[in-house]
């Protein structure tokens, strides 16, 4: 059986994400060009965060349309919030399976505020002054 590329999305994650997204209706008088499939545009935007390679060189011989489209795509769908409604439908799924475990969990400071202050005193004043210069400490 041959194994599926990370940016392949299976017809069950597909399932979950389609109705997610937001519908866009071809205008009947001026049409203008015919949208990409989404699903080969999120396979695109899949690929980009996959191999790193930059938005303008996505390869158009993929199919998953140009790299600026795969871009704005992404914002769109950023923007209608898809991205936090799939988590929390991925995460209800997962808790009626009970599959998660919070046994063993990282924070990531970068997505985590610290909190300021502390529930035990500093250490002592800072060995130096405002102007960038040593203190002098006497002991």
């Amino acid at each position: 059986m041959a194994r599926r590329k990370p940016w392949e999305v299976s017809d069950e994650l597909w399932a979950v994400i389609e109705p997610l997204l937001p519908k866009h209706e071809r205008r009947f008088r001026y049409p203008g060009r015919k949208r990409i499939d989404d699903r080969k545009t999120l396979q695109g935007v899949l690929f980009v965060l996959y191999t790193g390679v930059q938005w303008e060189f996505l390869p158009q011989e993929l199919g998953f349309g140009s790299g600026p489209t795969c871009w704005r795509r992404l914002a769109e769908w950023q923007e209608a919030g898809v991205w936090e409604e799939l988590q929390r439908v991925l995460l209800d799924g997962l808790r009626a399976a009970d599959r998660l475990d919070f046994s063993r969990a990282t924070i990531d400071a970068s997505h985590v505020q610290a909190k300021r202050g502390r529930s035990s005193p500093k250490v002592g004043p800072s060995p130096v002054t405002a102007h960038g210069r040593a203190r002098s400490i006497t002991c």
